[in-house]
């Protein structure tokens, strides 16, 4: 078990590596070019456009890294922090009413296991999950909303695992602009570490609960 640990994390450390040299392929200047017109509407607009592409089931990893690139870390943990947060009860309402049809149509046959694991975990199993990069933000959502779990539960393991969850990226976007400037990595390399972390300790968590499911069954 220790072994496998140690590789899981290892692996993961790998992928957080790559996700912040994807930063290289950003151009801070271009990007901010986008949003600098808007002047003071700046924040909104960047979380019009994160809860549209959210909802859309896009990668939320590179929109905050974005976040970090745009704000800095304080205000980029601000404005990222809320607009993951909008989105995901916006997206959460739209499954659970207008949209619960479909979504159970379209993911017949997998909703009813997603929803046996969050019916366990409930509020820390949304906790866990939103410390999963690799996994779009929008697909959690959305699956919640079909799934029995209140959204009372939902926001109490959502809003924590959100805000820890975004810290590395939007932490990887500030200070891989302050690397570019500077040549100071440190922070680069602490905040991939730290993203390593979350997702060996989230992997973990799923790992064991699917363990002790099977050992109870």
């Amino acid at each position: 078990m220790k072994r496998n640990i140690l590789l899981l994390t290892i692996v993961c450390l790998a992928l957080a590596a790559l996700a912040g040299y994807s930063l290289g392929w950003l151009n801070p200047t271009r990007v901010q070019s986008l949003i600098r017109p808007t002047g003071f509407w700046a924040p909104l607009v960047y979380v019009a456009l994160y809860v549209v592409a959210t909802s859309l089931l896009l990668p939320s990893t590179p929109l905050n890294i974005t976040g970090g690139i745009l704000f800095g870390l304080g205000f980029g943990m601000l404005w990222t922090g809320i607009a993951a947060i909008v989105a995901a009860a916006l997206s959460f309402a739209f499954a659970r009413t207008l949209g619960q049809a479909w979504i159970t149509q379209k993911m017949i046959g997998r909703w009813q296991a997603i929803d046996a694991e969050v019916r366990r975990g409930a509020r820390f199993y949304m906790f866990a999950v939103r410390l999963l990069p690799i996994i779009p933000n929008g697909l959690i959502n959305y699956s919640a909303g079909v799934t029995s779990i209140s959204f009372k539960d939902y926001l109490i393991g959502t809003v924590p695992g959100t805000v820890l969850g975004i810290l590395p990226p939007v932490l990887i976007g500030s200070s891989g602009v302050r690397a570019m400037k500077t040549g100071d990595v440190l922070p680069l390399v602490a905040a991939m570490g730290l993203m390593g972390l979350l997702i060996a300790g989230a992997t973990l968590y799923r790992h064991r609960r699917q363990v002790a499911d099977i050992t109870e069954g």
